[in-house]
This record gives structure tokens, sequence and C-alpha cells, in this order.
């Protein structure tokens, strides 16, 4: 998946040469860019572009759209930001695209059902944290950032019906998640026949060199091609990324199964919840989320086979990502918190809380600090003796708390300072 060809075919003639007859420099992009791409399409215009812009100086434009359908953005879309910021630092442009107007449509991909649309305001209030979330990434004084609504809106309805005319219906049956939908009997509505197309349209308004996306995204990108050339433009190339699996190993990473990392979470639950995926799960996540040459990678894979023991590979992985959000020294503190708590020690820095009506009983308080989701569950963690007050374990679920300051902990990991007054 990572390997250049060595031959590539990159002409009208369709002739193959080597790609060590590159100059270096663009044999050293088309390499960034294929590292851990699912695929590069077509890479003969890639290749085209890149010498273009190597003999004129011109930086490429390279698009990313991200539809701000949540409050936070999670790893498993940095996997495509780590490759925008591969490729700005090489010195092309890139364009982080959010997409206000097309929330409002609500992307179909890959769903079997129709996706409620968000309101303005739910976008506006989401919105508001994407890009800050985007610049621990990207750097933000050579990134553009763009809304779609800046060309979306004055189309107007002459526009939308003229966009529409540009593709057809059987075109858009074709469509994988569509099509299943249609065979099954279920509903398709007509809104979601303008999602890929205005997509498709960002890339005409933007004049994009590139548009990265997930793999499930390759319908939308290739409408970004069609409607370019349509408009007579050059067409895009495009590059699909792998969907990073989530911390449970088998769905992809999403807030609504529970199963992410969220990037502003803090240090110690970012270093935690990195370390505890699997050892399998390890070796997905470092070529997309790792800053580590490949070379490096394999090395670790080797010295795991020869015995060194995996958890220490994974501790760099958590460390690396930790500081790409927080800073080295947070990340050192982190792991450092985490081997106190293995050991049975309560962290340094545990978040705060202040209750009143004391004195109250155990289980409602383990809900109130959110260590248990319900009365029952805060009654199976304490008959499972893991609730622990001041490093004291807890097997009474009758007891009742007066005022005071207590550390509260469930489990390895979980700890509040609660200030309970009367």
């Amino acid at each position: 998946m990572n390997q250049l060809p060595t031959t590539i075919t990159s002409n009208p003639q369709g002739s193959e040469f080597s790609v060590h007859d590159l100059p270096e420099r663009v044999q050293d992009a088309l390499f960034v860019t294929r590292r851990g791409c699912d695929e590069l399409i077509p890479e003969k215009e890639w290749v085209a572009k890149l010498l273009r812009s190597h003999t004129s100086g011109m930086p490429l434009r390279i698009k990313l759209g991200l539809d701000p359908t949540a409050p936070d953005i999670h790893l498993g879309h940095t996997v495509v930001l780590n490759k925008m910021r591969q490729l700005q630092d090489l010195g092309h442009q890139v364009i982080f695209l959010i997409g206000d107007f097309t929330s409002m449509i609500g992307d179909p991909s890959g769903r079997n059902s129709t996706r409620p649309a968000l309101t303005k305001e739910q976008i506006t209030a989401n919105a508001q944290t994407y890009y800050k979330q985007a610049s621990l990434v990207l750097d933000p004084s050579k990134t553009e950032i763009r809304y779609n609504s800046e060309w979306c809106d004055p189309l107007g309805a002459r526009g939308m019906i003229e966009l529409s005319s540009r593709y057809t219906v059987a075109r858009m049956m074709e469509r994988d998640d569509f099509h299943k939908r249609y065979s099954a009997g279920l509903p398709i509505s007509v809104h979601e026949f303008l999602y890929p197309l205005m997509q498709g349209y960002d890339s005409v308004a933007l004049k994009a060199d590139l548009e990265l996306g997930g793999t499930d995204q390759k319908f939308n990108l290739l409408m970004g091609r069609h409607l370019q050339e349509d408009y007579g433009q050059e067409p895009q190339c495009i590059l699909t990324m792998p969907l990073l699996e989530g911390l449970d190993g088998v769905e992809k990473m999403s807030k609504s199964k529970n199963n992410y990392i969220g990037i502003s979470e803090d240090a110690n639950s970012m270093f935690a919840k990195v370390l505890s995926i699997s050892d399998e799960l390890m070796w997905r996540w470092y070529p997309l989320l790792s800053f580590k040459s490949l070379a490096q990678i394999d090395k670790f894979r080797q010295e795991i086979s020869e015995g060194r023991n995996p958890k220490e590979v994974k501790t760099l992985l958590a460390k690396e990502i930790t500081a790409r959000f927080h800073g080295a020294n947070l990340a050192d503190k982190a792991e450092e918190d985490f081997n106190n708590r293995s050991k049975g020690g309560i962290p340094d820095v545990i978040p705060l809380m202040e209750l009143g009506g004391a004195p109250q009983g155990i289980g409602s308080l383990l809900k109130q600090c959110g260590l248990a989701s319900s009365g029952g569950e805060a009654n199976r963690l304490i008959e499972g003796s893991g609730v622990r007050i001041d490093g004291v374990t807890i097997e009474d679920k009758a007891l009742k708390l007066g005022a005071g300051t207590y550390v509260i902990q469930v489990g390895k990991r979980k700890f509040v300072k609660l200030t309970l007054k009367s």
C-alpha cells in the first residue's frame, strides 16, 4: 500500500517511465501522498500535477471538506488532516472547507436511511470549534479556511436546477448506498441526491487539484472530477484514506458508537484510551496516526517479534498522539499518572466537583459525578469492589457521605475530587 510503483503511465501516449526518472522532490511528494492511502486516482495525473508544480513553483490546491455534524473532531478525522499537514509541509496550499451548507442536507454516505438534516443553529455552534481543533494538526498560518455557503447560497433555485441537469438519475443510482436502499425498498429523499452534487460543486468553486476523503467518500470525490470537467476545468485527483477503526477495533471511529478519542479530550484520558487498544489494532493506527517513518514502524514490528513487550511500543504511540494535542510535558505527565493509577495510586490532576445536600447516598453521588450512568450501575460497581473513597474500597451500597472533601475512584482510571456541602 505504501510502496511506489516502479513505472507510471503519465502522458497522453500512454508510455511508461521509471519513478526514479522523476526529480527527487517529486518522488518524495509522491511517496508522502501514497503513504497509508487507500487509492490515488488517477496517479498519473497527480504525477503530472506534481511535475508542473515543481517546474513552475506554483503550489497545488488541496481540498478537504468536513461537515460540522458534531461539536468535536476525533482521531478518525485526523487521518485525513494528518495527510493534509504532510502535503502542506511540502509547500502546497491546503484548503480546510467547512460544509456549513451541505450539513443542512446531510451526507447519505454509508447510510441505510435518510439522515436528519441539522438546523442552521446546530451547524453554527459545531462549526465554531472545528477550525480551532483542526489547527492542532494543520499550520493555521498556511491554511485557507472556507465555508461552502459562500457559493452554495448564491446559487438559488435557478442555479440548483442548472447544476442538477449536469448529472443523471441513472448514474446517481450507481452509488452503492442508494442502490442498496432502492433494492430494499427503503426511502431515498430527493434532497439526498443534492449532497454529492453540492460537494462536487465545491471543487469547481475552489478549483481544487486534489481532494481528500475517507473511502466512504469516493463517489462524492469522483463527482468533483466530473463537474470540474463539465465546467471546463482541469479535473482534480482524489486521495482516499482508510476509515480508522475505533477503540473496539471493529467499527469505524464514531461518537455515536462511543468508540472514539476526541482531540480536545484531556491528556490523561487520551493517553489511557490509546493504550487500551489491542496490539493488533495498534498496527492499523501506527501508519495512519503516527508521523514516525515506515522504516521505524517496521523496526518496531521486528523488535516485538524478537520479544519486546508490545505495550512499550503502544506507549510510544500514546505519548506521540497525546503530545501532538497537549505538548510533551503533559504527555509525560499522563504516562506518569497512568502508571501511578495502575499501581493503585491517585493522579495529581483529577476533575473537581462541588455538590450540596449532604448527606447523600453513594449511589446517587456516583451518578451525579458521572462515574456511573444509573443507580443500577452504581450498585453493580460497588458489588464488584470497583468503588473506592480516599483509597478505601466501598462495600456498603447504603453508605451516605456527609459534608467534606473526598476522592472517589471507579475502576483504575476514573477519579473525581468531590466537595460535598450541607
